[in-house]
């Protein structure tokens, strides 16, 4: 495929999704944005939430990965069920009785001012970093493999795709975004089934027979129960899994804003059972082409690379043909901007209504504002970018994505107080508490090794995170009405 032909397809990508904007934010307002006025079919949510759930990390890391572990991140899987039940039980009905807007509105009402802000700031700072290291990662595949062709400079790549994602959710914001989700999902499962049609037809192999040669191969292992001390031990993945999903949905205004457009709580829970099926289908298929592509480069001795996150690309690209390389750029430029658009959405949300009080302003006055931090953001996700692209260090970029386990332990041990317990908390302290257990976590996983035998920290470090946040504001306790008055404690 020439360069000429791929920009033509993304061109053509992008027009159509400037298009459903267009027809989507018609008479927009900031409710619209916000809320998409709480009219979202939920089947459209259930399935758009597969390609923001999903990233251009894991379009490429998941099926590479297989070569090292196999399918045992279908354990992690199998953990995301656990949690997204959890939030249809527990969150849902919560938020929907509230009538929120930011879900971090609940830890005011629950608490008080500081931990309101405390729970939204955490939100702001792990978004906007992940979300841009994400868009990094995937720019960073298509500048590679695509645009160094042309001698594009990876700024004008990253400005452009920044731009265009600002133009088609800028106006229509959530409620455009539901259908410009739904669009991209589908081409990022349709990257995935194609692809693994094309090698398994390659291999002259059935679906049936393509189910058993992968079972009796050696990328077969998908449960590990034998160390404990092994960050892929089953119950740390399951755990682990389940509590990523309920913090990282659940506890995630990105999220969590698409679920609360839908018109009652029992529409959103629907949507919400039938993703946690589609995310089981979705990740097998993952995992199903990842062990192919391994047996399809070991039968025709191909070049393993040395970075796993490049095997797909490169068969993608110079092996499997036109349909196969057009629907990889498609699903890769899908999983990275759906994530990203979504992103972007989220963030300008919460900072709006957490931050700027949007409340009581009029209308014009929220157009105006909301307009300026939606540009706000997008020039943040630039820079951030950029700053990683002069880094180009993998071993950094691996510690940054690794940082939602220490940015997410707060929400989750402000929520998991909040719903199960009864006690206020000494609300200026709130702040002190949720940095300091980050800190702690981070210490604790580093000596982990040494001060118990040889045990490794892993994807548990949310839950531990989480547990020292809820055992810090344990701390700071008391009951309502035992010797405290119950003051607001607003600067």
């Amino acid at each position: 495929m020439s360069p000429a032909f791929i920009i033509t397809v993304i061109s053509i990508y992008f027009l159509v999704l400037i298009l459903i904007s267009y027809f989507t934010s018609k008479g927009a307002t900031t409710d619209t944005f916000f809320t998409a006025n709480r009219q979202s079919p939920w089947y459209l949510v259930a399935f758009g939430m597969i390609g923001a759930s999903l990233s251009g990390v894991t379009f490429i890391s998941v099926p590479g990965n297989v070569g090292k572990i196999g399918f045992g991140y279908f354990q992690v899987v199998l953990g995301y069920v656990l949690g997204y039940w959890a939030i249809i039980g527990v969150l849902m009905p919560l938020y929907y009785r509230l009538n929120v807007v930011s879900i971090y509105t609940y830890l005011e009402q629950r608490f008080s001012f500081w931990s309101y802000k405390t729970g939204a700031f955490f939100f702001l700072v792990s978004r906007t970093i992940g979300s841009s290291l994400r868009l990094y990662l995937a720019a960073t595949v298509l500048q590679l493999f695509l645009f160094d062709a042309w001698n594009i400079p990876f700024f004008v790549t990253v400005a452009t795709t920044i731009v265009l994602i600002w133009i088609y959710t800028f106006r229509g914001g959530i409620k455009t975004i539901v259908w410009t989700d739904t669009f991209q999902t589908f081409f990022l499962v349709s990257a995935v089934a194609i692809a693994v049609w094309q090698i398994a037809t390659r291999l002259d192999l059935s679906f049936g027979e393509m189910v058993q040669t992968i079972r009796e191969s050696k990328y077969a292992s998908m449960f590990y129960f034998d160390d404990v001390k092994s960050p892929l031990y089953f119950w740390k993945q399951f755990l682990g899994g389940a509590f990523i999903a309920l913090t990282m949905t659940g506890m995630d205004q990105e999220i969590m804003q698409k679920n609360l457009t839908c018109r009652t709580l029992k529409d959103a829970q629907k949507n919400m059972f039938w993703l946690s099926n589609i995310i089981v289908v979705v990740n097998l298929m993952f995992l199903t082409l990842g062990a192919l592509l391994y047996m399809y480069s070991t039968k025709n001795n191909l070049a393993i690379p040395a970075v796993s996150d490049e095997l797909f690309p490169r068969l993608a690209l110079n092996e499997f043909g036109m349909l196969v390389g057009i629907f990889f750029i498609l699903g890769i430029t899908a999983s990275s901007y759906a994530s990203a658009d979504s992103a972007l959405a989220g963030l300008t949300t919460s900072f709006c209504i957490d931050f700027l009080n949007f409340k009581n302003k009029s209308e014009p006055v929220k157009q105006r504002q909301k307009f300026y931090v939606h540009i706000g953001f997008s020039v943040l996700f630039l820079l951030i970018i950029l700053i990683f692209k002069e880094v180009n260090n993998r071993a950094v970029i691996d510690a940054v994505l690794g940082i939602a386990g220490y940015t997410y332990g707060p929400l989750l041990g402000l929520f998991t107080f909040g719903l199960f317990t009864t006690y206020r908390v000494r609300d200026k302290l709130v702040p002190v508490v949720c940095v300091l257990s980050p800190l702690l976590s981070y210490i604790l996983s580093v000596n982990a090794p040494a001060w118990f035998n040889g045990y490794v920290i892993s994807i548990e470090i949310l839950i531990i995170n989480g547990l020292i946040t809820f055992a810090g504001l344990w701390l700071i306790a008391y009951k309502k009405g035992k010797g405290h008055s119950e003051i607001s404690e607003r600067p």
